[in-house]
């Protein structure tokens, strides 16, 4: 095995090890978001009071992008939604920074910081380096 090789076998184990934690991540937060009463995640996140329908709009889009983050690629079928996914992913990331940061809530953001990095480095991964080729 050349150092290539052996490089692209680590980097593709080290992608999956990401999209199952980004998803798992994702998909938590999404159900989190949508089953949680409105009254409690207010008590926790003052700016779900004001936004209620933002709250289960970022629920339903966190439980999609945590699916589309590992399944097409696990399937194989149509495995380039995971690209779309992973930059799906950091578009909402980078809304929620920006919507925290201009209310003053920065203390908020650095949970979206670590996972805008997780999804750029699968995006970026998958895309580029060691993509998941379709089913025959």
């Amino acid at each position: 095995m050349t150092s290539q090789q052996k490089t692209s076998k680590t980097l593709h184990i080290v992608l999956w090890v990401a999209q199952v934690v980004a998803a798992l991540l994702f998909i938590g937060t999404g159900l989190f978001k949508l089953v949680t009463p409105i009254a409690t995640l207010a008590k926790l996140w003052p700016w779900v009071g004001e936004y209620p329908n933002l709250l289960r709009f970022t629920g339903i889009v966190d439980l999609c992008g945590g699916i589309g983050i590992v399944f097409p690629a696990l399937t194989r079928i149509k495995p380039d939604l995971t690209v779309l996914a992973a930059l799906g992913c950091a578009v909402l990331l980078v809304c929620a920074i920006a919507f925290h940061l201009s209310r003053g809530e920065a203390a908020n953001t650095p949970f979206n910081f670590v996972m805008l990095a997780i999804v750029l480095f699968i995006f970026w991964g998958r895309s580029r380096k060691v993509p998941i080729s379709p089913r025959a």
